[in-house]
């Protein structure tokens, strides 16, 4: 396994970060997909086996179970100063909103109950899960480095937002002596190469990690067509995200599965040997043994200029989907939340 720095960080991170997204209880949360403890710790232990020091997860996975999951896998088989762990919290909620709680009130309870679920004192990358337009910018930012000074949080990340939002926020950040965004964790992989327009350029330029999510497109980048499975069959929410673009990214899921014949290896290990010549680690997800070792394998795969080219060539600009598309929507609705009237300290 090869190691790398995250961003500005101190954090020396494996190339391949374990998401666990999959991991948690399939009767309490948003997917009927998830595996449950014992087969999530097989995959965890396996992932630590191989290298993998860095684990992504989410207090909205399952309703915090996938956090149980992997807090209680971890304390059993490594030692904390020996991985990486990051976690996200959710905005707001109307409720929240309503009875006047505040952002940085908000941001120390989900950190809480996040370090409560992982059974941990503090997470080592805690991530902005998506953008909050309901709370000024400035109360995220005074809440989480009120964390990182209470040694409950060491780096900040964020997830799902727009380039303009995040130089925005890092400046502020930056004029108010509060902790900056080390790493955006973004929709980018093979087949929705979007975050190219800007956020790569903004990242390479600040050196700001990019931690992918969506790294094998659901599995689409890891499949011939045809080739079924549980979460292809269940998971409602990828087949919002590519079944629109689906006759234009097959080109290059063919192209993909090109080369992997030609190289010996898996589809997962060409698309992924593509994603990491663009950042330091994806995510990459896991319910199967089989879906980590190949994962792993993908970073001693090294593709020729050539091959890089013949796999970029057939993409097509692509509509934002996910939360990105309902981000627009929001920020559409409440453009107040930039004003300098709201942004204290702009």
């Amino acid at each position: 396994m090869q190691y790398e720095k995250l961003g500005t960080s101190e954090l020396n991170v494996s190339r391949i970060c374990m998401g666990c997204m999959g991991f948690g209880d399939a009767a309490h949360g948003q997917h009927s997909w998830t595996i449950d403890e014992n087969h999530s710790r097989e995959i965890i232990r396996r992932g630590l086996e191989l290298g993998v020091n860095f684990f992504d997860t989410a207090i909205g996975y399952q309703n915090g179970t996938s956090e149980q999951y992997l807090g209680r896998a971890l304390n059993d088989f490594t030692s904390r100063d020996k991985v990486v762990v990051a976690t996200k919290f959710l905005p707001r909620t109307n409720e929240e909103v309503e009875a006047g709680v505040t952002g940085q009130q908000h941001i120390e309870r989900m950190l809480n109950k996040s370090l409560e679920n992982l059974g941990m004192d503090y997470v080592d990358l805690y991530i902005y899960h998506m953008w909050d337009y309901q709370t000024p910018i400035y109360d995220i930012l005074d809440g989480l480095n009120r964390m990182v000074k209470a040694g409950k949080i060491r780096y900040i990340g964020i997830s799902n937002c727009y380039a303009y939002q995040l130089a925005k926020a890092n400046a502020l950040a930056e004029k108010e002596g509060f902790a900056k965004f080390v790493s955006v964790q973004s929709h980018y992989n093979l087949i929705f190469r979007e975050e190219e327009r800007e956020m790569v350029k903004l990242c390479a330029e600040d050196n700001i990690a990019m931690t992918p999510y969506s790294s094998l497109a659901s599995g689409r980048l890891s499949k011939h067509p045809g080739e079924m499975s549980k979460r292809f069959r269940e998971d409602d929410y990828a087949r919002l995200k590519y079944d629109g673009t689906a006759e234009q990214d097959n080109v290059i899921i063919q192209r993909v599965a090109k080369l992997a014949k030609c190289h010996n290896v898996s589809m997962t290990e060409v698309s992924l040997a593509w994603l990491l010549t663009k950042v330091t680690a994806p995510v990459v997800g896991a319910t199967k043994l089989t879906h980590i070792e190949g994962a792993v394998k993908a970073a001693d795969l090294k593709l020729s200029e050539d091959e890089i080219h013949y796999l970029e060539e057939p993409y097509v600009p692509h509509r934002l989907v996910g939360v990105m598309a309902q981000n627009t929507a929001a920020s559409s609705r409440e453009p107040h939340v930039w004003t300098a009237a709201n942004v204290k300290g702009d």
